[in-house]
């Protein structure tokens, strides 16, 4: 190949090797080589969100940090020695497994061992049961400068000896020590319930989602990738304070909702404020549903709130033991319900509102248990989502410990159980959030799919090329000069390799609005080329060029001045919060800047030296 380029160029190949501006060049083009990583024989599937507390969570796999490189991500590479090399392999070993079962998990970091979750029909019986349950005690603490009553478990200490033999090691002789100490003990109460019967009708989801292993550190985006974009706008006027927090509130709510890869940004034209929310390889519409709902919780006590979600609640369960669905019935012709239940914990404050509501009310008996007279009514949005009875033993306790229960439908038992978790998870991540301060309506929501874009990519990169190679043609007839076209050519793909390289260092989204840019940047950049070359040659036909920086100066300079130009119409599409036409004018911005500074002042210095003599 260099004796090729050293045949074409005469020799002076070493000579454009040595300039200082090929060699910055060169330097740049391998660090962006490096950054983007490409490997396009790599397989696998890539993990994108891990749920909390799932099988996949408890075998050991954590979530990936946010913005992590995607040729950083954990690749799942066999499942039971399976091999996955695709998102179908995944989707087909997953499909088989069975509950009640482990499964070898093998990445690109380490192995693990998965307990597949079972999910239950529980039926409550008439029999009753005895048990044991810890006695329960009020206990008056200190909270946040507060004497707050909390209810603990009753406890007792017990004097134990314990003795162990002891040989001398001179002697032989053995003998006893005894050592008295305490031991504290839970003190348990008999208390009956009603007997259950469980019958599996199913499999957890194990929590994990992915897709196919990346082969560069290129980040694609929503038109590329796949995935739900909502637009959403505030119902009432808000000024970009609120409209940030807005953001920062949607940003939780997702993320506790176990979604990653999320781009959650604001814009606006004027005093038209809107939220644009963008998650890639997500389609559920219940995540639709989540945006577009204000989140306002209340748990009311004859029509008084005593507590509501976000700031009154400190902890929500998520964890089998005290998270569960049960008692899946029909309830008429192929209609099925599922309830569900999990507990919580107050803060102190709740808690004394708790305890100061419940304390007004009367006990009664039935069926042989003791309630309070009113129960506590849980609203969601102003729609009532299930009330609940009140044990008669927490009447004027301020209990930080509340149970918090509802029910998904569906046409068959699956189906039931499926909604009663998605309802479940809804229900929780607005406990843990808090409401939105402002109410939002969705104005548009779109279901990206990922093979458009795929093809897209393709014929880009191909028509892309074809269009280079024309530009080439092009230059060789105007030029009939292959030491002009082929530098031109090396420098316009150079271009594009810096900008993308940027792109992936940077963790840009690579979307329709990018390539936009791109192609912007290779067009422009072959006109400032074209304008360089005219500059260099410019003169009688056979005329020695000697004045080679003053041309290349004045080329030069003309190409800066368009450089500005276009930056100034670009900047306020980047800084007015245009929607998605600010990708398009960073990376036209960014690409235009790379070939100002690298690459066009190395191309003057190869046609510099090339054209001289």
């Amino acid at each position: 190949m260099t004796n090729i380029l050293n045949k074409i160029f005469k020799g002076k190949v070493k000579k454009i090797l040595t300039n200082w501006r090929v060699i910055l060049l060169i330097i740049f083009l391998i660090m962006a080589v490096w950054v983007i990583s490409y490997n396009p024989s790599r397989q696998g599937v890539a993990i994108r969100s891990v749920a909390y507390n799932s099988s996949i969570h408890s075998a050991g796999i954590e979530k990936p940090a946010p913005n992590i490189m995607p040729m950083s991500r954990e690749i799942i590479l066999a499942i039971d020695n399976q091999p996955i090399q695709t998102t179908k392999d995944y989707f087909d070993i997953i499909e088989s497994l069975e509950p009640n079962t482990t499964v070898d998990i093998r990445t690109s970091k380490e192995s693990y061992r998965m307990y597949v979750r079972p999910t239950y029909d529980t039926t409550i019986l008439d029999e009753l049961e005895e048990y044991e349950a810890p006695v329960m005690i009020n206990v008056t603490k200190e909270i946040d400068g507060e004497e707050v009553v909390v209810q603990e478990q009753k406890t007792e200490t017990i004097v134990k000896t314990i003795e162990r033999t002891v040989v001398d090691s001179e002697t032989g002789e053995t003998y006893t020590v005894s050592k008295e100490v305490n031991e504290t003990n839970v003190i348990t109460e008999t208390k009956t319930r009603n007997k259950i019967h469980q019958e599996i009708i199913g499999k957890e989801e194990i929590g994990l989602s992915i897709y196919q292993a990346p082969t560069s550190n290129i980040k694609k985006g929503l038109d590329l990738e796949g995935g739900t974009r909502v637009i959403l706008a505030p119902d009432e006027d808000v000024d970009d304070q609120q409209l940030e927090f807005l953001v920062e509130i949607i940003k939780s709510r997702l993320n506790v909702y176990g979604l990653s890869d999320i781009s959650v940004r604001p814009f606006g034209f004027g005093e038209e404020k809107y939220i644009i929310v963008e998650i890639a390889g997500a389609t559920k519409q219940e995540v639709v549903d989540l945006l577009s709902k204000q989140g306002k919780f209340e748990a009311k006590i004859k029509n008084e709130t005593v507590f509501i979600g976000g700031e009154d609640i400190t902890y929500v369960c998520t964890d089998s033991t005290c998270s569960r669905i049960y008692m899946c019935g029909e309830a008429g012709p192929e209609q099925w319900t599922c309830k569900f239940e999990f507990s919580i914990k107050l803060s102190a404050g709740a808690a004394k509102k708790f305890g100061e509501a419940t304390g007004k009310l009367d006990i009664i008996e039935e069926q042989g248990n003791s309630f309070l007279s009113e129960p506590i009514n849980l609203y969601l949005d102003d729609s009532e989502v299930d009330s609940l009875r009140i044990d008669s033993k927490l009447r004027g306790s301020e209990t930080t410990d509340i149970s918090i229960s509802g029910a998904g439908s569906g046409r068959n038992k699956q189906e039931a159980a499926l909604n009663a978790d998605e309802n479940r998870k809804e229900l929780r991540t607005v406990l843990k959030t808090g409401s939105l301060p402002v109410k939002l309506n969705i104005e548009n929501s779109v279901i990206i799919s990922a093979i458009a874009g795929g093809e897209f990519v393709s014929n880009s990169i191909k028509v892309g090329l074809m269009a280079i190679l024309s530009v080439g043609v092009v230059i060789f007839l105007i030029y009939r000069k292959l030491k002009i076209s082929i530098p031109l050519l090396i420098t316009s793909l150079s271009e594009v390799v810096l900008l993308l390289g940027l792109a992936a260092l940077l963790k840009w989204n690579l979307d329709f609005a990018a390539i936009a840019g791109i192609i912007v940047v290779v067009g422009t950049g072959v006109d400032h080329l074209i304008v360089i070359t005219d500059e260099v040659l410019r003169g009688e036909s056979g005329a020695e060029i000697t004045d080679w920086k003053k041309r290349f100066k004045t080329g030069f300079m003309i190409i800066l001045i368009a450089f500005f130009t276009t930056s100034v119409a670009m900047i306020p599409l980047v800084f007015a919060g245009a929607g998605l036409l600010r990708g398009f004018a960073i990376i036209t911005i960014a690409g235009l800047a790379l070939g100002i500074f690298i690459s066009r002042p190395a191309y003057g210095a190869v046609i510099e030296i090339l054209m001289k003599d």
